[in-house]
């Protein structure tokens, strides 16, 4: 006999989906707690049950949008390899789920517009940046002290990979005609992994 699905997780997994098509179709302030009740085929009653609110919806699909990525890095820190090697395979495994992410991408700059506006958008913006940078530092660390990298700021190395993803996906989204996301990422971390090497 196959095990029982969890009711409650295909639950919120089914809500958080139909908040995300409406929220990438509406846009946030436009979109209603009914309007995405009954994108899930659920009453509002139900939808309360699990979600109070607009941003309590927000918070669990940002948290959906980056675990993903924070668990890869953070099994990474006592992985086997070179830092140069775990850092290859961190951004190996964020290529490897892109096209997960693309389908993300129509509510993900929607929340971007929030940053200025929405204090819980912006607070898990920030919680989210700043899990990366101390999951990230540790193994540039590592690189540094054995010699693999030049003695530069952990920081900064950690941010430029960083930016050099969710810019490169950014410039997609302008132009997708120009941009292939996946060559464009894999050249770019081949550079500066080139360029901190010593």
């Amino acid at each position: 006999m196959s095990p029982r699905p969890n009711v409650s997780e295909e639950r919120t997994k089914q809500i958080l989906e139909a908040a995300s098509a409406v929220f990438a179709e509406k846009g946030f302030y436009k979109a209603r707690m009914d309007d995405i009740a009954a994108k899930a085929g659920l009453s509002k009653g139900t939808l309360y049950l699990y979600f109070k609110s607009k941003d309590a919806l927000i918070t669990a699909l940002l948290d959906r949008l980056f675990q993903h990525e924070m668990r890869d890095l953070s099994a990474l820190q006592h992985a086997e390899g070179t830092a140069s090697e775990r850092l290859q395979r961190f951004l190996e495994a964020i290529l490897d789920d892109l096209s997960n992410w693309l389908k993300l991408i129509p509510v993900a700059y929607e929340f971007l517009g929030l940053i200025f506006r929405n204090k819980t958008v912006q607070k898990a913006f920030r919680q989210y940046l700043r899990t990366y940078v101390s999951l990230a530092i540790p193994i540039i660390e590592e690189g540094i002290a054995s010699g693999e990298f030049h003695s530069l700021d952990p920081q900064d190395i950690a941010l430029a990979f960083g930016a050099l993803v969710e810019g490169t996906i950014l410039l997609w989204v302008y132009d997708p005609e120009t941009v292939d996301v996946e060559k464009h990422i894999r050249a770019g971390i081949d550079i500066l992994l080139k360029g901190i090497q010593a």
